[in-house]
């Protein structure tokens, strides 16, 4: 069996390299994963979940959008499900629902733990915002669902809560049937304001973390969508995981890839790709990366999406070709996934 898609060899890696801040770190897992069929490839990995088993459904944007893989990294199937216009995000429930965002659709697709298809989430067109692509800074009012939406997190009560996204500036909640409940949010960087709504978390106690890419912020709301407050260290946070463990995981972009047309090149000191984890107050906990060198193991050149197993392993899912590969900005042969597990 061969490693496909775009990846490193196991002998790129060391085994006993760990990452973090002391006191709290992490040990890469050697080439991660290890299995995969030749005649499969998973190309650019934009997200990864988790369920119930362990078990991790990679989502990305080759010919089989949904590959799963035990916690060892052994292949165990692919989904076969319709072509997905661009994935962007998924979600698995606690019951195995899958929950795949698909940005260029504007629409969500809600299957069963085969693949089949349960429902379709949003009319396939884009709402009236004033954007007509994914650059946010076209957007000129607040929309309904959805205009580029692009990931989604599930409440305690059910409720699934959809940032939207690039087109537009709110989140969104639905009913667990998919009926349309109630929005928040507008184009801005005042509170309750998005640029780039991207990620989306909620906790146990219910509180609402959305990932404010381009304000580079993490707020918080609670389920009505009143505003509580702000976490600011953090860059280009793309998605916001949290844990039963009273931890907050957040995969940051950094300022040096997915460049928006105009910006000024990043300069020597831009802050790269980065993982960070916090407490439920907002203290920083661990963090790493930074893309000095971002191909190398334990560092990032395009965090995307990350996920935490029930064991406590960490994915981080990178938008390698997308963000910069295609442009020439780092190797085509950059990681788009990598496995972490607790020391």
């Amino acid at each position: 069996m061969a490693k496909g898609g775009l990846g490193m060899s196991t002998s790129d890696f060391d085994p006993v390299k760990r990452v973090g801040l002391p006191g709290r770190e992490f040990q890469i897992v050697p080439g991660w994963p290890m299995d995969l069929p030749s005649d499969r490839s998973y190309v650019e990995v934009v997200a990864a979940a988790c369920d119930a088993a362990g078990h991790v459904y990679v989502f990305n944007r080759g010919p089989q959008a949904i590959i799963v893989f035990d916690p060892q990294g052994q292949y165990v199937r692919s989904l076969s499900v319709e072509p997905f216009a661009r994935p962007h995000g998924i979600t698995i429930a606690e019951d195995g629902t899958i929950y795949c965002v698909d940005d260029f659709a504007h629409q969500i697709r809600v299957l069963e733990p085969d693949g089949s298809l349960r429902m379709t989430m949003g009319t396939g067109q884009p709402s009236d915002t004033g954007a007509d692509s994914v650059d946010y800074r076209n957007i000129a009012r607040a929309g309904a669902p959805f205009n580029y939406p692009t990931n989604l997190a599930i409440a305690p009560n059910g409720d699934l809560f959809v940032t939207d996204g690039y087109g537009n500036a709110r989140v969104h909640q639905f009913s667990a049937e998919g009926q349309h409940r109630a929005s928040w949010g507008g184009p801005g960087s005042g509170p309750g304001q998005f640029q780039v709504p991207h990620g989306i978390a909620i906790d146990e106690s219910g509180i609402v973390y959305v990932a404010d890419r381009e304000n580079s912020r993490i707020q918080r709301f609670d389920l009505t969508g009143a505003y509580l407050d702000e976490w600011t260290d953090v860059v280009r946070p793309c998605e916001v995981f949290t844990t039963g463990r009273g931890e907050v995981y957040v995969a940051e972009l950094g300022e040096r890839a997915g460049r928006w047309p105009g910006w000024p090149p990043a300069d020597e000191h831009a802050v790269g790709g980065r993982v960070s984890v916090f407490d439920l107050q907002g203290k920083l906990v661990t963090r790493w990366g930074d893309g000095a060198d971002p191909c190398a193991p334990g560092d990032f050149f395009a965090p995307h999406d990350i996920c935490v197993g029930p064991d406590g392993e960490i994915y981080v899912s990178e938008v390698v070709w997308a963000a910069g590969a295609r442009q020439g900005l780092v190797s085509v042969d950059c990681h788009t996934i990598q496995k972490f597990s607790p020391t």
